[in-house]
C-alpha cells in the first residue's frame, strides 16, 4: 500500500504561529515525511480564506519543498486551471519539475469555492470548458518543443516553453473530482484521479470511478495502468482518549472553517464521529485503531494510494511530527503487504453520514 501526504492549511489566528514560522514548520514536515517513507506530498490551491487560502500558489511551495528534499514526489492538489493563463501554469510547473529533478505530480481541478471565480473575474458558466482547454494546452506545452493552439478561450502560434519538464512527454497528470463527467473525462485522457473521503459517503463514488475505468478502456488502458488517490484526515497517538480528543476537536474546527469559507453554517452537534470511523472517512486513535479505520476505508472506498493529512484544525507542529513518526512506525508497516488495485470490486454499505 502506498502512502502520500496532503496539506490544505486550516489556519487559526489563535492557534497557529505567524505565517513566516508556519511556512517553515510545513517545510520541516515535508522533510520529515520524506525521511519517514511517504512517497509524495501534495499542496492545495485556495484563495481569500484561512481555509486553504494561506497556500494560494502551490508551485511556490513546491519549489521551496524541492530545495529541502531529494526523493519525495511533490504534487499540486490541485492547480485550479480556469483561474489562470495555461501557458503560465505550464511554465511555473515545468520549473518545479526541473528544480526537483523530475519529481512533480501535476494535479488539476475546477476548485470548489465560488468566490475565487468572482474575485478573479472568471465566469463560472463555462469553467469546465476552460478547464479542459487549459489542460490540453499544458500537456502540449510540455510535450512539444513548439506548439500552436486555437480554441474558444486561448490562441497561440509557434510557442516554446522554457524550461521543458524533466519528465517527458509530461509529468504524471491527475484530476480531482467526484462526478462521472469529471472522472470519465480524466479516464479518456489517460489521467490519474484523486478523491476525498470525508465529504462523501461511499456510495457517492462508484459510478464516477467506473466512468474513469471506462474512459481508460476507451484509449486502451486498464485501471492498473493509472492510480486513484484518496485523501483523509489522520491522527494517531499512544493514548486512545487523548488521540480522540485531539482529533475530534481538530475535525470540528476544520469543518467549521471550511463551511465559513463557503458562506455556510456548520452544526457540530450533529457530527457522527462513530459513523465516520466505521466508514473509514476519518482515521484517528491508537495505532491499532488507525489500522482498523484504514481497513474500513479499504472496504468502503476504491483507491490504490492512501493520502494522509496530519496538519489540520490547528494541531501544534510538534504534535504533528510526533504523530507522523508514530504512524510511520506502527501503522504503515501493517499495510506493507496490502496490494490495492483499481480493478472493479464491491462497495460496502454505508454506516454513517457527515460532510
Amino acid at each position: 500500500m502506498r502512502f502520500h501526504m496532503h496539506l490544505l492549511p486550516t489556519y487559526f489566528l489563535d492557534l497557529d504561529p505567524p505565517f513566516a514560522i508556519f511556512y517553515q514548520q510545513i517545510l520541516e514536515q515535508i522533510a520529515l515525511a520524506e525521511e519517514l517513507g511517504w512517497e509524495c506530498f501534495w499542496f492545495t490551491e485556495h484563495h481569500f480564506s484561512l481555509y486553504g487560502g494561506p497556500e494560494p500558489n502551490p508551485a511556490v511551495f513546491l519549489a521551496a519543498a524541492a530545495a529541502r528534499t531529494s526523493r519525495i514526489h511533490l504534487g499540486s492538489a490541485v492547480s485550479i486551471l480556469p483561474l489562470h493563463h495555461p501557458v503560465q501554469i505550464a511554465e511555473d510547473y515545468a520549473m518545479v519539475d526541473v528544480l526537483s529533478g523530475g519529481r512533480l505530480e501535476f494535479g488539476m481541478g475546477l476548485g470548489n469555492t465560488p468566490s475565487d471565480y468572482a474575485t478573479y473575474g472568471v465566469p463560472r458558466d463555462d469553467i469546465r470548458l476552460r478547464f479542459e482547454e487549459a489542460a490540453e494546452i499544458v500537456a502540449r506545452a510540455w510535450s512539444e518543443e513548439r506548439f500552436s493552439y486555437k480554441g474558444k478561450f486561448w490562441e497561440f502560434a509557434d510557442v516554446p516553453i522554457y524550461p521543458r519538464p524533466v519528465q517527458q512527454p509530461t509529468p504524471p497528470m491527475w484530476v480531482a473530482g467526484h462526478s462521472p463527467e469529471s472522472l470519465g473525462w480524466a479516464g479518456r485522457h489517460g489521467f490519474n484521479i484523486m478523491t476525498t473521503a470525508h465529504p462523501y459517503e461511499p456510495d457517492h463514488y462508484p459510478v464516477a470511478i467506473n466512468a474513469w475505468r471506462e474512459g481508460l478502456a476507451s484509449i486502451g488502458l486498464g485501471p492498473t495502468d493509472r492510480s486513484c488517490k484518496v485523501h483523509l484526515r489522520v491522527w494517531v497517538g499512544e493514548n486512545a482518549e487523548r488521540a480522540r480528543e485531539i482529533a475530534e476537536a481538530a475535525v470540528l474546527r476544520y469543518d467549521n472553517i471550511s463551511a465559513l469559507s463557503r458562506g455556510q453554517k456548520f452544526d457540530a452537534s450533529s457530527y457522527n464521529f462513530a459513523g465516520m470511523l466505521t466508514q473509514g472517512r476519518n482515521v484517528y486513535g491508537t495505532p491499532d485503531q488507525c489500522i482498523a479505520a484504514i481497513q474500513n476505508s479499504i472496504k468502503n472506498y476504491e483507491f490504490d494510494i492512501f493520502s494522509t493529512t496530519f496538519n489540520f484544525g490547528g494541531i501544534p507542529h510538534e504534535e504533528i511530527k510526533k504523530s507522523m513518526r508514530l504512524f510511520a512506525k506502527e501503522v504503515m508497516p501493517a499495510f506493507a503487504n496490502t496490494n490495492l488495485t483499481m480493478a472493479p470490486r464491491g462497495v460496502a454499505s454505508a454506516a454513517g453520514s457527515n460532510s
